[in-house]
């Protein structure tokens, strides 16, 4: 391990060879499980550093993984392996190179989508999952809107006109971000290469995940993988303006778990951003009731 801007960053190699990275915040605590970052499809963990600080604060220890082709962790020669099952198996590789099973998920969008697979194929690694503005059923419409830009962004000559890139193209979901909030999000979707060039932090090819994605393609609901989180707490987080998660969702969600903790968060699109002191205030409340896997005493 090494010290990296606060978390140790490690890199856990799984089976075809490629080195998954994750940061890790706070102390290791026997008696609590870890809590477990995804991002999303162009996202990297780094998104969660605001959150990740508050709950190490409160003495939780916090893993954010970068999934493949994103961030520090390795890019993958053959696109077709950025897919759920692929990512999920990384995940799990992870957790058990760690010995940080069951661990509480934050799963953003993908990183949701995640959470729920792990739940069906390993019901004993999840201590509880929140997602962020992703359910059972996706909207078409924001999903062609995601495959618009995955990809396709300029890069920009440094990170103020970053900032005004994704201004552009984001400002209908977030219409209240600061100038501060914009050029924050630039540092994390563009990196510097040598030579100072910025570049995407995520492997362009990763767009290809969603090349068979049209107007009238099915899109296969996920009942039966949330289903399987029936038996540990859940939060589900949605933007007031997603439109990827539907308010309708969310209701049947909570039919189908009448626990499930459900919070929205006002003037944010997909996906809220998680860094809001009343959010992460919510999700530390939501995590420290997740302290024992279903089993456990």
């Amino acid at each position: 391990m090494t010290q990296i801007d606060g978390p140790e960053s490690l890199f856990v190699t799984v089976a075809d060879g490629i080195r998954i990275h994750a940061a890790l915040y706070g102390p290791r605590d026997p008696e609590q499980p870890p809590v477990v970052c995804l991002p999303g499809l162009a996202r990297t963990g780094s998104d969660f550093s605001a959150l990740a600080a508050t709950l190490a604060a409160r003495g939780r220890r916090v893993i954010a993984i970068d999934s493949r082709g994103r961030g520090r962790s390795d890019r993958d020669a053959d696109p077709g392996h950025y897919n759920p099952t692929v990512e999920m198996l990384d995940v799990l590789a992870v957790l058990t190179a760690l010995a940080a099973e069951p661990a509480v998920i934050v799963g953003t969008s993908r990183g949701g989508i995640l959470a729920m697979l792990m739940a069906a194929a390993r019901p004993s690694a999840i201590a509880g999952a929140v997602l962020n503005d992703i359910g059972p059923v996706i909207e078409r419409d924001g999903l062609l809107r995601i495959k618009g830009y995955v990809g396709k962004l300029p890069a920009p000559k440094d990170h103020d006109a970053g900032a005004a890139i994704l201004r552009g193209a984001f400002g209908a979901h977030f219409p209240r971000l600061s100038d501060a909030d914009w050029h924050a999000w630039s540092q994390r979707n563009w990196v510097a290469e040598d030579g100072g060039r910025l570049v995407a932090a995520y492997d362009p090819a990763i767009a290809q995940t969603l090349a068979a994605v049209g107007p009238d393609t099915p899109l296969l609901p996920l009942w039966d993988q949330f289903g399987a989180l029936a038996t540990v707490p859940v939060m589900i987080i949605r933007g007031a303006l997603s439109d990827i998660l539907s308010a309708q969702t969310v209701s049947a969600m909570k039919v189908v778990k009448p626990d499930l903790e459900i919070l929205e968060v006002a003037d944010q699109g997909h996906a809220p951003l998680l860094n809001d002191a009343e959010t992460m205030n919510a999700i530390a409340g939501f995590v420290a009731r997740c302290r024992h896997a279903p089993g456990r005493a």
